[in-house]
């Protein structure tokens, strides 16, 4: 009888091993796969197949909280961004960024092993002595995923951002690896944001191409950091969250993009995107906020963003590290550089992301995102 039921257990195990591994691959290869040279992986991942009809991203459909904290599936993308600034009680700076993206692989509206949902998050932590970064990806419908709004909770495996209430604040980001470990506590400082025309983006000057956009750019911070077989750290600082969501957030000509947040004080952060495009010129647009609730959305007309300088980097690509950003009519001159060069995230959606430090009319810091190379 033992070695029925050892038997049983054993062809029972093997099946969900089968189906697991093979569920990971069809995913994978969906999401990921048919890659060719005339697009990067980040881009082939954020545009939306012909043949799948999602929610469109409509100017007359205003983002509204806390409702929109919650998940919209009905839209292929949702991708959150956290971004913090920290220091040590000896000075020491650190950057920690955490990353909670999904995507649909079909329009369907399936439960269980046939969920459309896949996962992906990454958690880095840069200081001087080296960089620490890890990623997790996940399948929907089975748990191992997911998100709840009463109380707020977004989790991949054991990662979790969660708070008590209905919004992510005041909340907590646990985050545990095999080398390392964040467990940070933040609190708002400032109000909510919501950027463009009530939270539309447009990411084009000629087509249709936009997402629905809030973050919270006030952003206090405290907690602990582990690197190793080091002690945990205690540290505070500044932080940033943002979520963004939509359909085809890329247009089939558009390499990639170049994304700044810089906190030029406790008053003031400035957001400014440049999307780039194989045969027309980049299109370049901004946003303002200060800590008494202006938001001022910035045209192409009214910022500049140039790039003063590239590096290799130790895998071979070539990033521009160093750029200037100019905001004439708000007294803004900056000139920004890469604190740590080596920061490509070798991850399923690959790009360059890490702390900056300015220079000019504001020595401030923030962080900056470059996909597409």
């Amino acid at each position: 009888m033992d070695r029925k039921i050892k038997r049983v257990v054993s062809t029972a195990f093997m099946v969900i091993l089968l189906l697991v591994v093979s569920g990971a691959l069809y995913l994978y290869s969906s999401v990921f796969g048919g890659w060719n040279t005339n697009h990067t992986p980040t881009s082939q991942v954020l545009r939306t197949s012909k043949d799948q009809v999602f929610e469109p991203v409509l100017p007359d459909n205003p983002v509204v909280l806390p409702r929109d904290f919650s998940f919209q599936d009905e839209f292929q993308h949702g991708w959150w961004h956290f971004f913090a600034n920290v220091k040590d009680s000896k000075g020491k700076r650190y950057g920690v960024q955490w990353s909670y993206f999904r995507v649909a692989i079909n329009d369907s509206n399936l439960s269980g092993w046939l969920n459309p949902q896949l996962y992906v998050s990454h958690i880095v932590i840069s200081s001087d002595e080296g960089v620490w970064r890890e990623q997790r990806v996940a399948r929907g419908g089975i748990g191992q995923a997911g998100m709840t709004v009463k109380p707020f909770r977004l989790w991949i495996d054991n990662w979790y951002w969660r708070s008590l209430g209905k919004t992510p604040f005041p909340g907590q980001l646990d985050v545990a690896t095999d080398t390392f470990s964040v467990n940070l506590k933040s609190i708002t400082r400032g109000p909510f944001v919501i950027p463009g025309d009530k939270g539309y983006v447009s990411k084009h000057d000629l087509l249709p191409i936009a997402s629905h956009n809030m973050t919270a750019p006030f952003l206090s911070v405290r907690g602990e950091l582990k690197m190793g077989d080091e002690e945990r750290i205690s540290v505070e600082g500044q932080g940033w969250m943002s979520k963004e969501w939509g359909s085809g957030l890329l247009a089939q000509e558009q390499q990639g993009w170049d994304w700044f947040v810089i906190h030029l004080g406790d008053e003031t952060t400035l957001s400014v995107s440049r999307y780039r495009h194989e045969h027309q010129l980049p299109y370049v647009f901004g946003t303002l906020a200060t800590n008494d609730g202006k938001v001022i959305p910035l045209s192409q007309e009214q910022l500049t963003l140039r790039e003063l300088g590239e590096v290799q980097l130790k895998n071979g690509k070539t990033i521009p590290d160093r750029w200037s950003i100019r905001v004439p009519d708000y007294g803004i001159n900056l000139t920004t550089s890469a604190v740590h060069k080596e920061q490509w995230l070798p991850f399923i959606i690959p790009y360059w992301e890490g702390e900056v430090k300015t220079q000019g009319s504001h020595e401030a810091r923030g962080f900056m995102q470059l996909t597409g190379y």
